[in-house]
């Protein structure tokens, strides 16, 4: 698997003078519609230059004609902007117990969806075949063909080697480590296909669509598992092997006699999870097997769970107050299933993360509720692939034109 590159606008000037048609289309792709003149100026290339990678571009498609300019006399000057319409992405987020499944353009926007009920403990097989079945049945509903497929971009739950793709000894995965994943999609979607685990492309989806301006970010989800994505100056971060951010096994000092499934005593996901939170109800009498159940009760006002929701957050607060001081970010959003019970989460979180952090830390540092909802890992996916095949060198090697 081709490890997908961070996205950046080149800066005008000699930077982007540097490159080829690649470079050039990235000042496009904001989709500002611009004529062969104004690429120029910004750029610092000779108009010639810029009006062959031009056709480069509008003969592949990917930029097109968008009106015409302010004529300065004679005839009026076209104006060029990004075509996000020309390809299309399959974008998968698998849960544990579901899968949604879509198709977008390349600016992310949804063209076609499915959402399914599968546990992922059925296997690899099991669920990448349906994927690939759902797959071909949304390029349909969307008018598009195999053609038009850009790549396949995939989150998958816990950690996930990204240079391969490979799930890495997975708790709640039988079946799944070290499966090759890419290879499997590829035998019936021959186009660069990209995994990460979900929290990663959570993040980037959360990022992409309502906080771009952000450039230090940090997504946590709290569902069946707990986990972090991590965006530090515009860049995803996911360490050595891919395992940064995993939040749910750090040690909560109160939990040093509640054993986790990973062997540990005392990890976040052991204390905080829908599962944990579910079996805690349980032992006091209340029936609930999941965190579906949590979400049910607190909804119907029920005084214990909600109770328990406030200290999961206050659990998950105790961490990412840590996190904070570490890492420094502008915005953290709170997302996953757990997260859908609103405030009750929040308020814990909130309460902790600001008594415990640094007062600079904390100065400026908003705490929110995802916007992007169970469509965060979709547009996460989506934007996975985009950033691939649409950075410079993937559109050079696409075009095969000379910088």
């Amino acid at each position: 698997m081709t490890k997908a590159a961070g996205s950046s606008i080149p800066a005008a000037g000699p930077v982007a003078a540097q490159g080829g048609a690649g470079v050039l289309f990235q000042l496009l792709r904001d989709g500002k519609a611009r004529t062969r003149a104004e690429l120029a100026l910004t750029t610092g290339l000779a108009r010639s230059t810029v009006a062959s990678r031009i056709d480069a571009l509008i003969a592949s498609g990917l930029v097109g004609p968008a009106g015409e300019g302010n004529s300065s006399g004679g005839r009026p000057p076209s104006r060029f902007a990004f075509n996000p319409y020309v390809r299309v992405v399959l974008a998968v987020d698998v849960g544990a117990t579901h899968v949604i499944v879509a198709v977008t353009d390349l600016n992310g926007q949804v063209l076609a969806e499915q959402r399914l009920a599968q546990d992922v403990a059925d296997g690899p097989e099991a669920v990448l075949g349906r994927v690939v079945k759902e797959g071909f049945s949304l390029l349909a509903t969307a008018g598009r063909g195999m053609a038009d497929l850009a790549g396949v971009g995939i989150g998958l739950p816990g950690p996930v080697e990204h240079s391969s793709g490979r799930r890495v000894k997975p708790p709640i995965m039988p079946g799944w480590d070290g499966f090759d994943v890419v290879s499997y999609v590829q035998r019936s979607l021959p186009v660069a296909v990209l995994v990460d685990n979900d929290v990663n492309i959570m993040a980037l989806g959360e990022r992409s669509a309502h906080w771009p301006a952000d450039e230090n970010f940090l997504f946590i989800k709290v569902a069946t598992g707990i986990g972090c994505g991590i965006i530090s100056s515009g860049t995803l971060q996911r360490g050595a092997n891919g395992t940064a951010g995993d939040l749910g096994h750090v040690r909560v000092p109160r939990g040093d006699d509640v054993l986790c499934r990973c062997g540990n005593y005392g990890c976040l996901e052991a204390l905080a999870s829908g599962p944990a939170l579910a079996a805690e109800l349980d032992r006091q009498g209340i029936t609930a097997t999941n965190g579906s159940d949590v979400l049910r009760l607190v909804a119907q006002g029920n005084l214990q769970a909600i109770q328990l929701l406030r200290q999961a957050g206050r659990d998950v607060g105790d961490v990412l107050a840590t996190v904070v001081n570490l890492l420094n970010p502008s915005v953290v959003v709170v997302g996953g299933s757990l997260g859908e019970a609103g405030e009750h989460l929040m308020a814990g979180v909130r309460e902790v993360v600001y008594r415990r952090s640094l007062p600079l830390a904390t100065a400026h540092l908003r705490i929110a509720l995802s916007l992007a909802g169970d469509r965060a890992a979709i547009l996460g996916a989506s934007q996975m692939v985009t950033q691939h095949v649409l950075s410079p060198a993937s559109i050079e090697a696409a075009l095969q034109v000379p910088g």
